[in-house]
């Protein structure tokens, strides 16, 4: 009776957690189905936790790194059928030239393709597929969406898969049979070449299903931006032809660069002896004490001005268009040129 009681307990804890998983309280604007798509990611990391993992492993051991290395070319070599097809459809011809000279120089230099002629001859590859190009004609990502077998991918990428099925050359090959061979020898390469990362995934992320959703889907927007969704979109305008500022380290005792020129850079003769007795300059808007200005452009917190060219933990030395706050709580303030 006991053990009957500890099942009914065990099975409900069970059901329990498969609910949790599969209900989700606040999803994402991203991931609406996050309940079903945390379901289909645990079923296709149970699969390739017992299945596909011990396969490339066992890859990995019986077969020698050059080997590999050929099978892995072979396949890239295939790949750019992909590449040519995607990028004449979203009508990037010089892209699609390249790939095309690509294959032709890997097939015919590199034996059929096991080796990488065409990249030692710095001909760049070029990433693309179906998805990518249904998205630079402007169809939507649509929501995140977790295939059986498949993986990470979105509705619109979904939609491409499909697509990408009749483009691979793999499709055509007969009988069925090799087909089907050569498309579990891509994946066992494909699986060896990443159990690295895998590891590395395992033993750092925290939620590996956030993790994995967060990189694919940065992952696509970089590729369907080619490459242009860098972080120079947050770096600060500085003006057409005005230089980045030079921020050097005031505590090496650099010496202060000349004074700038123009009346911002000057402060009237009456500022320092006016507040001489109180040793701080006049406040900014927002009630903090702005640097004293002297004749040589230097800056402080005292009344008195400081040496032409003199500089030092608390000296501020700015263009005439800018000013900068002093140093506060004992840090040395930046220097701008």
């Amino acid at each position: 009776m006991t053990t009957m009681r500890m099942r009914a307990a065990a099975i409900g804890v069970a059901a329990f957690a498969m609910a949790g998983c599969a209900t989700v309280q606040t999803p994402s604007k991203e991931d609406p189905w996050e309940g079903f798509n945390r379901t289909v990611f645990k079923f296709n990391d149970t699969v390739d936790q017992y299945a596909i993992k011990p396969v490339a492993q066992g890859y990995e051991k019986v077969t020698p790194q050059p080997v590999r290395d050929s099978i892995t070319n072979f396949f890239a070599n295939i790949g750019d059928v992909y590449n040519v097809a995607n990028n004449l459809l979203q009508l990037k011809i010089a892209d699609g030239v390249q790939d095309i000279m690509r294959i032709v120089i890997n097939t015919v230099f590199g034996v059929g393709g096991l080796f990488d002629v065409a990249t030692l001859a710095k001909l760049p590859k070029h990433n693309q597929d179906l998805g990518l190009t249904l998205g630079h004609y402007g169809v939507p990502a649509g929501p995140f969406l977790v295939l059986p077998l498949f993986g990470p991918s979105t509705v619109r990428d979904a939609i491409g898969t499909g697509g990408n099925y009749f483009i691979n050359p793999l499709t055509y090959v007969n009988p069925a049979a090799a087909s089907w061979g050569l498309y579990g020898l891509n994946l066992t390469s494909t699986r060896a070449n990443l159990l690295g990362a895998t590891d590395l995934l395992e033993g750092a992320a925290i939620d590996k299903y956030s993790f994995v959703r967060n990189a694919y889907l940065q992952r696509r927007r970089y590729l369907l931006s080619d490459g242009r969704s860098g972080a120079s979109s947050n770096l600060p305008d500085y003006g057409e032809g005005a230089p980045p500022p030079n921020y050097e380290d005031v505590e090496q005792g650099t010496a202060a660069a000349p004074a700038a020129s123009g009346a911002a850079a000057t402060a009237p003769a009456a500022a320092p002896a006016a507040q001489g007795a109180t040793g701080m300059s006049p406040a900014y808007p927002g009630g903090e004490p702005a640097p004293l200005v002297g004749p040589a452009g230097a800056t402080g917190t005292t009344g008195a001005a400081a040496p032409q060219g003199a500089s030092g933990p608390g000296s501020t030395t700015v263009p005439a268009d800018q000013m900068v706050p002093p140093a506060r709580f004992g840090y040395p303030a930046l220097r701008l040129r």
